[in-house]
């Protein structure tokens, strides 16, 4: 049997910069990208203001974690909250039910028996062992000679 090693850690990201791994580095850098137009366009204090608002907003995406995921999680989270909540209120009457019970009906009255067939009584314990040891062996075993199995 060969032996083979279990990757251990894989929710760990690659370092690719020191401590700072490729997810980071990217927004990183398209965080950084939104400041040179910012910079063609803008007086200097404007700048200054949509550059700390970049660096917050970039800071938080890249390098904060909340519960041990990436902060994006977390705002896709929140936004589905808004736009869906969760609020499931438990109704005990089932429509389904209803329609079920009547098709369950219908069928039954289809598959059955007319009231003229007798009913097979149901075999004993004693015949069960018999019965599984025929089904068992595939019909090789036929049952104990003199007794009839039902």
């Amino acid at each position: 049997m060969q032996m083979f090693t279990v990757p251990q850690f894989i929710d760990v990201e690659d370092k690719i910069i020191g401590p700072i791994t490729a997810r980071q580095f990217i927004i990183c850098l398209v965080g950084l990208g939104f400041l040179v137009p910012a910079w063609k366009l803008l007086d200097l204090i404007w700048f200054i203001l949509v550059a700390l608002l970049d660096f917050i907003i970039i800071g938080a995406f890249a390098f904060v974690k909340i519960n041990g995921r990436p902060f994006h999680y977390f705002v896709l989270n929140i936004i589905q909250t808004f736009k869906k909540p969760n609020l499931r209120i438990w109704n005990h009457k089932n429509p389904l039910k209803d329609l079920l019970s009547a098709e369950e009906a219908a069928a039954e009255e289809m598959h059955a028996v007319p009231k003229t067939v007798a009913k097979r009584e149901r075999p004993v314990s004693s015949h069960l062992k018999e019965l599984a040891l025929i089904v068992d062996t595939k019909g090789v075993y036929k049952g104990e000679e003199g007794e009839e199995i039902v």
